[in-house]
């Protein structure tokens, strides 16, 4: 274990702590743009020509494969800042296949709704579906072209700052996991009653 990590020195130096200040800054940011389009989708429930959408199976599959990712991160990052290099090699690459497979599964549900004739076109329902999933879909493409950076340097960098890096990409992974539990409560189980309600107007 290194003497920055054992010594408690957490984020290890200026540099890390000024990244991490701006993956905080950058998942604020996409907080309140998904923030908006939530509040546009409720907005959006009670008109005529809304017609909710049944979610697909595989979706739960997707969740538990974010869950499972996410967790994976986090052993990472523990095992990590332990010096514990090959438990970091293991656990990233699985976090990471994860992530994959999330990807996977989300355009074979995408797949399923297509095949049962929900299209964007005419059903503002299936249209937000569709933008949120994909919005989400894309920042876990981010996600994986820093995981990928980071899986890359295992076995060749060490040290508190690579450290570092590993708990970046556990946190953001947190923020996908926490960004989709979110979308697929909104997009599975909000209804235009609960607006009203939740409005004081129903």
């Amino acid at each position: 274990m290194s003497a920055a990590v054992a010594s408690g020195a957490w984020p290890p130096d200026r540099r890390a702590a000024s990244t991490g200040t701006g993956l905080w800054t950058f998942m604020g940011v996409a907080t309140a743009l998904f923030t908006l389009f939530i509040l546009a989708y409720a907005m959006r429930m009670d008109s005529g020509d809304w017609s909710p959408i049944a979610m697909p199976w595989q979706l739960w599959l997707s969740t538990a494969l974010l869950v499972a990712g996410s967790l994976l991160l986090r052993r990472a990052a523990v095992a990590a800042r332990s010096g514990h290099w090959a438990a970091v090699r293991m656990q990233l690459g699985a976090g990471g296949a994860c992530a994959l497979a999330f990807l996977g599964v989300q355009l074979w549900a995408w797949q399923v709704l297509q095949a049962a004739q929900v299209m964007p076109a005419g059903n503002p329902a299936a249209s937000f579906f569709y933008l949120l999933t994909a919005m989400h879909g894309l920042h876990v493409i981010g996600g994986l072209a820093g995981w990928a950076v980071t899986a890359r340097g295992v076995g060749r960098v060490a040290g508190p700052a690579f450290a570092w890096r590993v708990a970046l990409c556990a946190r953001y992974w947190h923020f996908l996991l926490g960004v989709w539990v979110v979308l697929f409560a909104t997009l599975g189980w909000l209804t235009p009653e609960a607006v009203r309600w939740i409005c004081g107007t129903g």
